[in-house]
């Protein structure tokens, strides 16, 4: 199988808009922008994955750093609090759980 970062760009938009109701807009514009570095980071580790040229281990350091890095954003933005932003990213990654690992062929997601 192999990612398509748009697909799973929708997939988190979706999710982390459920999650934050009614602060959805105020956050859309970084969500938008830290789902597609984050659906671009996962396609690219299986692309790396598939040449042999990652590890799982780098494969997992890479996957949590951008994560960690859309928290932060989310972070950033007025009014929404660590738990917000937490819940928000948790809910677009587990909406691409499946997929992701399925295609990586191991639990990255």
């Amino acid at each position: 199988m192999t990612l398509r970062a748009s697909s799973l760009v929708k997939k988190m938009l979706a999710a982390a808009k459920s999650e934050l109701g009614e602060k959805w807009p105020d956050v859309r514009i970084y969500a938008e922008s830290e789902a597609r570095k984050l659906a671009q980071t996962i396609v690219m580790i299986e692309k790396l994955k598939a040449t042999g040229r990652i590890s799982r281990k780098q494969a997992d350091i890479l996957f949590d750093m951008q994560k960690q890095t859309s928290r932060v954003v989310l972070l950033t933005v007025e009014g929404l609090g660590l738990l917000a932003a937490e819940a928000a990213v948790n809910a677009a990654v587990k909406s691409i759980r499946d997929t992701v690992n399925d295609a990586i062929g191991w639990r990255l997601v």
